[in-house]
């Protein structure tokens, strides 16, 4: 039986439609920014610290995408459940706290041979790609 950690994600779009991802220092999976709880945070509070840590940018608007499972991309034998916001920030994004990497791709067409999280390869772009 897995363990669960339950984390906070945001789907953020540039004008051109393609998708932030972001590689965590020390791994070479790409997923979406976002992370886990403090405390009793409720998510968008978790959605809003997190994009400041990570990504130095504010968190403006957020709409639930969905609450979805799956394997854990850089922790073994845990299990992620995540709720995934659309989100809509200001300010500049840079890499910074634990990650070491950006990228944006057009989640129709990932890069081949980009190593992605389960969730997002499995759950968040199917639903994403489901809304246009």
């Amino acid at each position: 039986m897995s363990k669960v950690l339950d984390i906070v994600t945001a789907v953020i779009r540039d004008q051109d439609g393609r998708m932030l991802l972001v590689r965590k220092r020390g791994t070479a999976i790409f997923m979406k920014p976002g992370g886990k709880r403090d405390g009793g945070e409720d998510d968008l509070t978790v959605l809003a610290r997190e994009l400041d840590e990570e990504l130095g940018c504010r968190l403006v608007s957020a709409t639930l995408l969905g609450r979805f499972r799956a394997p854990a991309a850089n922790e073994a034998g845990y299990t992620v459940q995540s709720a995934t916001y659309l989100a809509v920030v200001e300010g500049g994004i840079a890499a910074q706290a634990e990650i070491e990497e950006l990228a944006w791709i057009d989640p129709a067409f990932p890069p081949a041979g980009m190593a992605l999280a389960p969730l997002l390869k499995d759950e968040v772009i199917p639903a994403l790609l489901a809304l246009a």
